[in-house]
């Protein structure tokens, strides 16, 4: 296999890389190893207009083999230069940091000092390369060059005096998007990015352009002057709002989300997100989030602690099911959300089939918006081989097949309902119907809700006793008995399928809002409850010991993604898939210091 040295640093490489794209390769693996770069971006092509990445390249001569100057010893730009067998690259020679630095220099001419005010500090490439290869001071004496502030669109801003015309974003609208709204007008120091005439960059993937931006130039209006970088902190986890699977980052602090960045992911969304996964989370902070359970008393439901809530939803379901002596023959149905990960579809089933073994399992509503839309994502299709291209899921539910996949294996295939079968099994009231109670889950976005919370089913719901866990208000709680409020998936961790069936792991990024539990935590209470005997009254006085001493009662296990999954390879053969190939986030955990350290 043919090899390269950079920076003295041997490593093999694939024939057609460039000897960028080695370096990053060697950086992520932990070699001390960089090359700065402005312009290049592994999803866009090459355009070699940036000029900080030129690196002094040696080698060898075809004749004697004895390394020599590389097309004259002039430096060569390493994104755009093909890597060759025995080439030796010097990044940090005396003549590529003299070109680094005049680069610096010259992309600081115009730049403004705004570094305290710019929502970039803190991850800006131009504010870090400057302290690494940049000059302590300026030279430059001239009037700075003065760019106005533009709205681009309904999610971006352009600070155009920060742009140091990389061009990414342009490249990302043609080659990615096919939408292209950017173009740079102008030249020399009156170049600058814009977009045409009354056309704003509106399409789908339009805030991606923030991310890949490289200083400060292009932001988000959603976070702008919301919160410094350095405090956020960041979780991997997996687009809950459509049947994507995107992998994301969640950037939070102190149990708030500020934003949702993409997690690169060559087999899944490469390096992109939607703007409608971007911006999906807002629903975790809203003000109409239900967070304290309610239990119908005379006709009306009214706010109650968990313990009692508790306490009806299970003594509810035994009387109205074959458990009650005078509902004999009734059976449980429980509805379990596309909206929930596979570990607590099996916790809720799990449940089920305790308090019934003849339960019923479907599967929810799944909401359907418009049809699938595909971008050409050109540069992911040549550079990786990914064929077709970048798709925007129609279907907006984060795990269909992944409850459907859990719930089969438990009542076994063809013998889980869907949305249309659920209606037909609930009949249109409890005398046309063998089903006598309900858990119905939800979890649905506010935008989607409305495919969940149909009339049909409310009215199909009448007459039975129901059970509802959900995050916000529907027209589902006039039939309701008793309501649990639940925990959204980014304060859960768990394990959603995508639409091309992949099974991906994802972390709880923030804890539950006050006064809300996940659904499978829910289901390990009720259970719990149930083996204590359905009341907590009993729990306690089981836990009382002899001569009247006291112990602690029994807690309930605590609901953990992973002894969850553990749990159900043990306890059903297909679902052994959850210990074999699940993926997991591949986050580095490497970090570097702020300044060197030397032996004394």
């Amino acid at each position: 296999m043919p090899s390269i040295t950079i920076n003295g640093v041997k490593t093999d490489f694939s024939p057609g890389q460039t000897i960028l794209q080695v370096a990053n390769r060697l950086q992520k693996e932990g070699k001390a190893i960089e090359i700065p770069q402005y312009c290049y971006h592994d999803g866009l092509s090459i355009a070699a207009n940036c000029r900080i990445c030129l690196v002094e390249v040696w080698s060898p001569n075809a004749k004697s083999g004895q390394l020599e100057p590389f097309m004259g010893g002039k430096l060569l730009p390493s994104c755009q230069q093909t890597a060759a067998d025995g080439m030796v690259v010097y990044a940090d020679s005396p003549k590529a940091v003299a070109n680094q630095k005049a680069v610096m220099e010259y992309l600081l001419i115009n730049h403004p000092l705004d570094c305290p005010v710019c929502d970039q500090a803190g991850e800006c490439w131009l504010q870090d390369y400057s302290y690494k290869y940049g000059r302590g001071v300026s030279r430059f004496e001239e009037q700075k060059v003065k760019n106005p502030k533009k709205d681009l669109g309904p999610h971006v801003y352009l600070y155009a005096d920060r742009c140091i015309m990389c061009t990414r974003c342009v490249r990302f609208t043609r080659e990615v998007t096919g939408t292209g709204e950017l173009l740079v007008t102008g030249r020399g120091n009156k170049e600058e990015i814009d977009v045409f005439t009354g056309v704003g960059i509106a399409n789908e993937l339009s805030a991606n352009v923030t991310d890949i931006c490289p200083v400060g130039a292009l932001l988000e209006k959603d976070f702008l002057f919301a919160q410094r970088v350095w405090f956020l902190k960041t979780t991997p986890s997996i687009d809950g709002i459509t049947a994507s699977g995107d992998n994301i980052f969640v950037e939070h602090n102190e149990g708030k989300i500020y934003r949702i960045k993409p997690r690169e992911n060559l087999a899944v969304n490469t390096f992109w997100i939607t703007d409608e996964v971007r911006f999906g989370w807002k629903h975790v902070h809203a003000e109409q989030r239900l967070r304290s359970p309610f239990r119908r008393q005379y006709g009306t439901l009214v706010e109650c602690e968990w313990s009692r809530a508790y306490e009806d939803a299970l003594s509810g379901l035994k009387k109205a099911t074959s458990l009650g002596a005078s509902t004999a023959g009734k059976r449980l149905l429980v509805i379990v959300s596309p909206n929930l990960s596979c570990e607590e579809a099996f916790a809720l089933a799990t449940l089920a089939r305790t308090l019934d073994p003849n339960a019923v399992l479907a599967v929810g509503a799944v909401p359907v918006r418009g049809q699938d839309k595909v971008f050409p994502n050109k540069p992911a299709e040549q550079r990786f081989g990914i064929k077709d291209g970048f798709r925007v899921y129609a279907e907006k539910a984060p795990n269909a097949r992944g409850v459907r996949r859990v719930l089969e294996a438990i009542a076994g295939a063809g013998n889980v309902l869907d949305d249309a079968g659920t209606l037909r099994a609930l009949g249109s009231g409890s005398a046309h119907s063998d089903i006598g109670a309900v858990i119905v889950t939800g979890n649905y976005t506010p935008e989607n809700a409305d495919a969940f919370a149909t009339e049909q089913l409310r009215q199909a719901l009448g007459g039975k006793f129901v059970v509802l866990l959900d995050t916000f208000a529907s027209s589902l709680l006039d039939a309701t008995n008793v309501f649990l409020p639940a925990s959204t998936w980014i304060e859960k961790a768990g394990v959603f399928e995508n639409a091309k069936n992949k099974l991906q792991a994802f972390e709880q990024a923030i804890q539950p809002i006050e006064g809300t539990r996940p659904e499978g935590q829910i289901a390990f209470d009720l259970l719990h409850l149930n083996a204590l005997g359905g009341q907590y009254e009993n729990a306690l006085s089981n836990a009382r010991g002899p001569a009247g001493s006291t112990t602690i009662a029994p807690r309930p296990e605590t609901f953990k993604a992973a002894n969850v999954r553990q749990l159900m390879a043990e306890r059903h053969e297909p679902l052994r898939v959850f210990v074999t190939s699940v993926s997991f986030p591949e986050v580095s955990a490497q970090q570097q210091p702020d300044m060197e350290l030397i032996e004394i």
